[in-house]
Parts: structure tokens; C-alpha cells; sequence
């Protein structure tokens, strides 16, 4: 085999790899979807997933607008906290149903505590009071129940009337409830456009 014939030989195989691979890109990925006839047309249906716009927010003056970034900084910092909380009952909920008496759900309890206040006790330590305002109606809007009710299920009657009275001379009401249709509002469309990837 004279050289000629070698790089021709040679030109063709490199060609063939750098082509092969677009011949495997060349067929269609195929979807099958459900359709109706009708009158002679075919109608495809397809499930779309649910999107949400969202419009410009116009404010009325510079005030509005910065209490406004506020609020969504606000709820931003403590919204992972919130979801936190909604997966952590859940949890707990599951291992003290399988709890034998009072004594070993205290002590789940006990050790539950312990675990959280180690682990995200200085963070939430270092919230503002407008955060930690936040953080109990979202904890409620992830739980279904006031951080009252939830003091109350799992560390009785006494020590969430402790809590509250603590909390009230503070200025906080653990019995708040989160109205996402009236008062709430805004955090709840902050929150929404924070689960879709708005912010």
C-alpha cells in the first residue's frame, strides 16, 4: 500500500467518527400521545404543566416599592425554615405514633428539641422581629396549624401558654393564623413565585 492510499485510507476512517455520531442525532425522538377524530380532523392531547405569569409590579411610590423588596427579602431568608418545619413534623409525627406511652414521646421530644436547637438554633437566633413574624405564619401555612396548636400537640397545654405569654411580650402571637387571601397576600405570592422559580 503506497502512502497515498495510507492518508486517503486514513482520511476515511476519521471522517467515518466525526460522522457516525450525528447519524445516531438524526432520528426523531418519538411521543406518543392520545388523540380524538373529529370530523375528519385528529386532535392531540397533551398534558401541559402549569405555569404562572407574573406581571410587573408597579408601586406607587419609592417607599412602597423598597418595604415591598423588603418583604421578599424577609420571606426568602425564612421560607426554607418553614418547609423545614412542615418536613420535620411529618417526620416526628410518624416516629411518636410509634411511641408506647407519654414518658417515651417527651423524650422523643426531648431529644427532637435538642436537635434542632443545635442545628439551626444560632441561625434562627440572629432572625429580626419582622422575620420572625413571617416565620410563624409560614410555619403555619406549611403545617396547617398555628405554632401555637403545634406547641400545644407536641409539648402540652402548659408549655404553649408559657410560650405565647413569652412571645406576646415581645410582640409576637404564636396563634396568628396565615390568610393567604387577605393580609397575607403578598407573601403568598412571594412564596408561589419562589416554589416556581421567580426569584
Amino acid at each position: 500500500m503506497n502512502k497515498r492510499a495510507t492518508q486517503k485510507l486514513l482520511f476515511f476512517l476519521v471522517s467515518a467518527l466525526f460522522y457516525l455520531p450525528t447519524i445516531a442525532q438524526t432520528y426523531p425522538k418519538v411521543i406518543v400521545l392520545a388523540g380524538t377524530v373529529k370530523d375528519g380532523d385528529t386532535l392531540l392531547q397533551a398534558q401541559l404543566p402549569v405555569i404562572t405569569v407574573y406581571g410587573t409590579k408597579s408601586f406607587k411610590s419609592i417607599w412602597e416599592q423598597r418595604r415591598y423588596e423588603k418583604l421578599v427579602r424577609n420571606v426568602r431568608k425564612v421560607y426554607p425554615y418553614a418547609k423545614l418545619a412542615g418536613l420535620k413534623l411529618k417526620e416526628y409525627e410518624m416516629v411518636l405514633r410509634e411511641a408506647k406511652n407519654d414518658r417515651e414521646r417527651r423524650k422523643i421530644m426531648k431529644k427532637a428539641e435538642e436537635e434542632l436547637n443545635a442545628q439551626f438554633g444560632p441561625e434562627l437566633k440572629k432572625l429580626n422581629f419582622s422575620q420572625g413574624k413571617i416565620l410563624i405564619k409560614l410555619i403555619d401555612r406549611e403545617t396547617g396549624n398555628s405554632s401555637y396548636a403545634l406547641l400545644q400537640d407536641l409539648r402540652g397545654k402548659f408549655t404553649a401558654f408559657v410560650w405565647q405569654q413569652f412571645a406576646r411580650i415581645f410582640g409576637y402571637n404564636l396563634k396568628i393564623r396565615y390568610n393567604p387571601s387577605n393580609e397575607d397576600r403578598q407573601i403568598e405570592e412571594i412564596v408561589l413565585r419562589i416554589e416556581s422559580g421567580g426569584f
